[in-house]
């Protein structure tokens, strides 16, 4: 049940959060909020595994 619900959360963040790897955004450079959104992207992924 929770594993589900992690991946339909995985879903929506692919939808609404930009991909920052096809960008390739330097992580030394990356503001507070993109830092916040890699973080909360990568919790999310490691819970729908």
């Amino acid at each position: 049940m929770k594993k589900q619900v992690f991946k339909t959360i995985a879903k929506i963040n692919k939808v609404v959060f930009p991909s920052y790897s096809k960008k390739q955004l330097d992580l030394a450079k990356a503001t507070k909020l993109q830092l916040m959104i890699i973080g909360w992207r990568y919790f999310v992924t490691t819970r729908a595994i």
